[in-house]
């Protein structure tokens, strides 16, 4: 009866948790276009620079060098660089998807800034469309197997000790 009811409670749980995935997805989509936003500013201000003066955008990093500052702000830029392209993809990946395919590329959804921006700005809702039942509905679903799985394996010792003591009293 006990390990029913803490299946149950396991199974509300999970249904709890994943039916704030869509929203959350939406969030986190919201920051990740604000952030490849402000990183092709940054970006096309330095290819513009760059340009300017006939070189391209690797000529121009090549030529930071000579001191600390400048050696410090070429890998600055090369990191800025490899960033946008990398939010720039998921952002493609991502955009128009509704909440289903978005949970299907939850690995483009993993830069550390953004899911923390995401995460704070967050706030739980009753889910009242159809993906959010949806998602709950997987929620209970695996909330309530994976409890009631991981308690039938913590009983298991206690069960065969209490097979054997009854076994031997007889």
């Amino acid at each position: 009866m006990i390990l029913r009811a803490l299946t149950l409670a396991g199974g509300v749980a999970g249904a709890a948790v994943t039916s704030q995935f869509p929203e959350y997805s939406q969030q986190y989509l919201q920051r990740l276009g604000g952030a490849v936003d402000a990183l092709h500013e940054v970006v096309a201000d330095f290819d513009a620079s760059a340009q300017a003066v006939g070189l391209s955008r690797s000529d121009a990093l090549a030529q930071m060098t000579g001191t600390a500052f400048m050696e410090r702000r070429r890998a600055d830029m090369a990191t800025t660089f490899a960033r946008y392209e990398t939010l720039q993809t998921a952002l493609t990946r991502l955009q128009g998807q509704g909440p289903f395919m978005r949970a299907y590329h939850l690995p483009q959804m993993s830069d550390p800034q953004i899911a923390g921006a995401a995460w704070q700005a967050f706030q739980p809702a009753v889910p009242l469309n159809f993906a959010g039942m949806v998602f709950a509905g997987v929620g209970f679903v695996a909330g309530g197997l994976g409890l009631g799985v991981l308690l039938r394996l913590l009983r298991a010792p206690f069960r065969r000790r209490g097979a054997r003591i009854a076994a031997q009293g007889r």
